[in-house]
């Protein structure tokens, strides 16, 4: 970086304060809003402008907001109404027509109001009456002088003592002073190629633009910014561990695996071969394998990991298997002590609750080598936790692993091959661009025979037709799961909640076992009443979200969800992919009184769609990219101009231009990119612990 460029830096990094009228006080609040420098203030954008803009009567449509301006043409009319409310009317000539003014609940303004003088109005304009409700008001007796006449006023964020006003001052005192200090940081070619405007004019437009087209062109340069340094973040990251973290080359004996295929009780799917193929290749390549695999409930990704840590066993190594919940743990583990029950392959299982004794010995197993391969929660990343020889690590539900999480498990062996799993669909191309540093597996293709699970969403009212046929359910032999919310009840919500519901339907269906399930529980008991279920012993199983994942039955065929407005689309398609894993038509009951839009929206979502990765697409758009993938979990920051959603084309072709650079030897040597290189090295530095 030459002198120049670090004192443009240092210029930015100067504290608010600097700006005239900004003291000590101020300054705390600004930095409630993340605002410490006079860069960080450049960079608080606003989230919505207000058009001031005078436009022409005829032009405006019915219940439109509009400006207008004009002459007061009749004396104020006032009348009080209801308790400590007012409505003030009065006539305007605006150009060639008459309109009606009415401001409501501030009487004041009958004082003000004097036939001739010259009136700026704001507000949501009846074209058939022809009366303006109005919002904003100026009195302006100067042509040109008012901060409207700018164009659109930005409106921002703002906390404690803080006023919209004050806070457009100093941004304009900050562009005024600092604007020519504002470095450019994407090069020539990528500015011309897409016509974007510089950082310091879309900064300018962005903050204050004249018309929506300017602020349009200004948005556009950030939304790509914003995407591009990113994915080059992430494109150097994927670079770099190819280059720097020679992997294992897991030579396993290829007709051995294709036998062990050959022996599992059911026929891989198409999409199953496919997955496998591309892990498969991975194992055996030089570099560590870094790849996510996707599929949608039942989609047999267990499967594909038994196989996969197969492979990893017979070419000498061990394996690693990490789930969230000690329930799916004590699942996985059944899985695959019957996908290996023919092979002599020694397996364990490591948890929170596993007994001293037990701990003792797997310890020992795993670091003499004599345990192939470990299913565990987050137990086996303790730092007692050793291993001989560790080829592969599958981590299941990754978005509920934090990448610390992930790091310190990889850590436990000498770059070994990772395999991120998830039952949380993410359309392929957004997940291949949102996790530019993985390589992304998808199994879009359920087993054959899975009948389609079919979906009613009924309100509360209707719980004895619910409870009716669901009794039915039970005496033809098949098992119901009920889902609640909360454990217990609540003085904060109105839900209902495992432990009373349990009770009601024990009184209820006092011919039936209804069996309890929920976190609170210890292990042995969740393991023991799972057992219960499984076994058909239980007829009806009352529970929380334990059985999000990971839990099969293939009896039960009802999935009865109460309040299910409370709970995310994804969420509810992972609840529905409990059942419907047997032979028999399976069911899933919504019971919801949504109150918001959105709440039916996700009812009506849920009944009409079957397919994951289809409601997953919708629930990212009612929810937001940061809490679908969890933005603090997963990495991914929060945008403040561009949405993944939305501006998907611009990430994705923002994604092949990151790639394109990083891999190319000119981005390495070229002076036009030496600002991107800085940038680079700063971030990847401030994420050193991403990079073991």
């Amino acid at each position: 970086m030459n002198k120049q460029d670090w004192t443009e830096k240092q210029v930015l990094k100067q504290p608010v304060t600097t700006l005239k009228g900004v003291g000590e006080a101020t300054a705390e609040d600004l930095s409630l809003l993340g605002i410490e420098t006079i860069e960080d203030l450049l960079f608080h954008f606003p989230y919505r402008y207000e058009d001031y803009r005078l436009r022409d009567l005829a032009e405006v449509g019915h219940e439109e907001t509009v400006t207008v301006e004009g002459t007061v043409h009749s004396e104020p009319l006032l009348r009080f109404y209801g308790r400590n409310k007012s409505r003030c009317s009065f006539k305007v000539l605006v150009d060639r027509y008459l309109i009606t003014a009415v401001i409501f609940n501030r009487p004041y303004v009958k004082r003000q109001v004097k036939v001739g003088r010259t009136i700026r109005l704001s507000g949501k304009m009846d074209k058939h009456r022809l009366q303006l409700t109005v919002q904003h008001y100026q009195w302006t007796n100067r042509a040109g002088q008012n901060e409207e006449d700018e164009g659109l006023l930005p409106v921002y964020s703002v906390t404690g003592k803080l006023k919209v006003a004050q806070f457009r001052k100093w941004i304009k005192a900050a562009l005024r002073d600092y604007a020519a200090f504002i470095p450019e940081i994407l090069p020539q070619s990528l500015l011309e190629r897409y016509k974007l405007l510089s950082r310091s004019a879309a900064l300018q437009q962005l903050h204050f633009p004249k018309d929506w087209q300017e602020g349009k062109q200004a948005k556009r340069r950030f939304v790509y910014e914003e995407f591009f340094l990113f994915q080059l973040k992430l494109q150097a990251l994927r670079k770099r561990h190819r280059e720097q973290v020679k992997g294992l080359a897991q030579h396993y004996d290829h007709q051995k695996v294709e036998r062990f295929i050959q022996s599992l009780p059911f026929k891989l799917t198409a999409a199953q071969h496919r997955a496998l193929e591309q892990i498969l290749d991975d194992l055996q390549a030089p570099y560590a394998m870094n790849r996510l695999l996707q599929g949608d409930v039942g989609s047999g990704k267990t499967a594909v990991a038994a196989i996969a840590l197969y492979a990893s066993v017979n070419a000498g190594y061990q394996g690693a298997f990490m789930v969230p919940t000690e329930i799916l743990a004590e699942q996985h583990y059944l899985s695959l002590k019957r996908f290996f029950a023919q092979d002599n392959i020694q397996l364990a299982l490591l948890t929170g609750s596993s007994s001293s004794t037990e701990r003792r010995e797997i310890l020992a197993g795993l670091q003499l080598g004599t345990i192939d391969v470990v299913v565990g929660t987050h137990a086996l990343i303790q730092e007692d936790v050793f291993f001989k020889n560790l080829g592969l690590i599958i981590t299941d539900e990754q978005h509920r692993f934090g990448v610390e999480q992930r790091r310190r498990l990889r850590r436990k062996g000498a770059a070994p091959d990772v395999l991120l799993m998830t039952a949380t669909p993410i359309p392929r191309t957004l997940a291949i661009t949102a996790f530019g540093d993985l390589d992304v597996t998808v199994i879009d293709e359920l087993p054959a025979g899975r009948k389609k699970v079919e979906t009613y969403w009924v309100r509360e009212e209707m719980l004895d037709r619910v409870f009716r046929f669901m009794q039915n359910q039970i005496d033809q032999g098949r098992q119901a799961y009920v889902v609640c919310p909360l454990i217990e009840e609540s003085d904060k919500l109105d839900v209902q909640n495992v432990l009373d519901f349990h009770a009601e339907l024990s009184q209820a269906f006092p011919q039936y076992r209804v069996g309890l399930l929920h976190g609170r529980l210890g292990s042995s008991e969740k393991e023991e009443t799972m057992r219960r279920f499984a076994a058909g012993e239980i007829h009806i199983l009352v529970t929380t979200t334990v059985v999000e994942v990971g839990v099969d039955v293939p009896n039960a065929t009802l999935m009865i969800i109460y309040d299910a407005e409370r709970f995310g689309l994804s969420q509810l398609h992972q609840l529905r992919g409990r059942v419907g894993r047997g032979e028999h038509q399976s069911y899933c009951i919504l019971i919801a009184n949504p109150k918001t839009e959105t709440g039916i929206q996700r009812m009506q979502i849920m009944r009409s769609t079957h397919d994951g990765f289809e409601v997953a697409k919708k629930d990212l758009a009612l929810r937001g990219p940061g809490d679908f993938f969890g933005t603090k979990q997963s990495g991914l920051p929060e945008f403040k101009v561009a949405d993944m959603i939305h501006d998907y084309r611009a990430l994705e072709v923002a994604r092949k231009d990151a790639a394109a650079l990083i891999n190319h030897p000119s981005f390495w040597e070229k002076e036009e990119y030496a600002p991107l290189r800085a940038y680079l090295e700063e971030q990847l530095r401030a994420e050193a612990k991403l990079l073991d």
